[in-house]
C-alpha cells in the first residue's frame, strides 16, 4: 500500500468562505475552494483551450423560469472559465451545459477529525490549522 504524502497549502483561517488558493503540486496546479465551510479542489485547466479555470469568476446561475423572472441559485457553487465563460459547478467538476460530458478533473477534499468528503483522486485535508493535499 502507497504511503500517503501530504503537502501544506495554507492555514483554514487564510481561506475563508468564498475564497480560493491555487497550488502548484507535482506539475500540477490545483484550485482549492471554501464553499460555505466545505472545500473543495480542481484541476486549474478548463477542458474547453486550456485557460486558468480557477482563476475565473466563482458565481451562481440562473435556472429556467418564466418570462420576467429570475430564479438565481447556487450562489458561491459555479465557477465561470475566465476565456470563454464555460461555467463548472465547483462541487463536482462537471459543466453546466453538458454535465455527462464535459467536466474538470476535482480531487478528494478531507478535512481531519470531521466527516470525510469524496470527490475524485487528490486528498486536501487539515492537519491541526494546516490544509494539505495528500496524494493517495
Amino acid at each position: 500500500m502507497k504511503e500517503k504524502q501530504g503537502h501544506e497549502i495554507c492555514k483554514v483561517a487564510e481561506l475563508p468562505v468564498g475564497e480560493r488558493v491555487i497550488v502548484e503540486i507535482n506539475g500540477r496546479s490545483i484550485g482549492v475552494f471554501n464553499v460555505e465551510g466545505e472545500f473543495y479542489a480542481l484541476r486549474n485547466l478548463c477542458p474547453h483551450e486550456g485557460a486558468e479555470l480557477c482563476k475565473g469568476t466563482v458565481t451562481g446561475m440562473n435556472l429556467p423560469s418564466e418570462v420576467g423572472e429570475y430564479n438565481w441559485v447556487r450562489e458561491g457553487e459555479i465557477l465561470r472559465c475566465p476565456w470563454h465563460a464555460w461555467e463548472f459547478d465547483i462541487k463536482t467538476g462537471k459543466s453546466i451545459f453538458n454535465p455527462h460530458k464535459v467536466r474538470v478533473a476535482c480531487y478528494d477534499v478531507e478535512v481531519e477529525g470531521a466527516e470525510e468528503k469524496a470527490v475524485e483522486s487528490f486528498k486536501v485535508g487539515v492537519n491541526d490549522d494546516e490544509m494539505v493535499v495528500v496524494y493517495v
